[in-house]
């Protein structure tokens, strides 16, 4: 089996608040674009575990730090999972607030129910999900949803960037969730990001917003100018995915010769 986990950008991220067990709750819509790992899975027909190589991007983990032998730990725990032979082109930037580990790791749950035959729910691979990560979940239904809690509990959104150009820029700079969230002061916003996001694209500049960016621009400039850069090219709304540090741009029409700017960045450019 061949799969193709897609990396995901947020639209605006509110940090509303520090919880008794030391995670955050927050505001969130999360919107999957086709930015692809490879991921192929096959059963080799022994009775060891697994293997795994992996190619392209660098992850930095050892194999059973990695998110998606952890999913396969999670399920051999509960049920019968042959002898495994994984493959991994890594396309997705890491600590990039892409998603990408994220991803890899729900579409092993998704693959390995299949290939198993395990018939477990969507609501129940979320479960297993959650105990990966706090992005991990919204990769079993991958589609756009407003999300709050940990980034866990999901409720449907209407948007849509169909037609839009969307660019996704990456310095070679790598933001750990604990660092960006050591920059933050939790606080609710005035008005729920549940409504900003009704409001048109046009209007998202000035009234949605990524609270890691206050802290993150401080101590990467890099980052801020990035998105400068986006809107100074034409970007309707580019902000900072995730906690860092790709930066995205959503233009209207054909961003015109905008890669040759970021030279020594990972850059991809999109219609969605």
């Amino acid at each position: 089996m061949i799969i193709y986990p897609n990396a995901k950008i947020n639209i605006g991220l509110n940090v509303v608040e520090k919880r008794a067990d030391g995670y955050h709750n927050l505001q969130t819509v999360f919107y999957p674009i086709p930015i692809t790992d490879v991921l192929e899975i096959n059963f080799s027909g022994g009775c060891g575990d697994y293997s795994l190589c992996v190619s392209g991007q660098e992850i930095g983990a050892d194999n059973e730090n990695n998110l998606i032998i952890r999913a396969l730990r999670l399920l051999k725990n509960d049920f019968t999972v042959p002898e495994i032979k994984i493959t991994l082109q890594k396309n997705i930037p890491m600590g990039a607030g892409l998603g990408g580990g994220s991803a890899d790791a729900a579409f092993m749950l998704r693959a390995i129910n299949e290939l198993c035959a395990l018939q477990l729910t969507d609501n129940q691979l979320e479960n297993y999900a959650i105990r990966l990560g706090a992005d991990c979940p919204v990769f079993i239904a991958n589609k756009p949803v407003f999300a709050e809690g940990t980034g866990n509990i999901f409720s449907p959104v209407n948007v849509s960037l169909q037609g839009y150009y969307l660019v996704i820029v990456k310095p070679e700079i790598h933001i750990s969730t604990a660092e960006a969230y050591a920059g933050i002061s939790p606080r609710s916003p005035e008005i729920p990001l549940s409504e900003k996001i009704k409001l048109s694209i046009h209007e998202w500049k000035d009234l949605i917003t990524n609270d890691f960016e206050e802290s993150v621009f401080l101590k990467y400039p890099q980052i801020r100018e990035i998105k400068q850069q986006l809107y100074a090219s034409g970007a309707i709304y580019a902000a900072m995915s995730g906690s860092g540090s790709a930066v995205f741009g959503l233009f209207k029409t054909v961003p015109k010769r905008l890669q040759n700017a970021f030279d020594g960045c990972f850059y991809a450019e999109m219609r969605l």
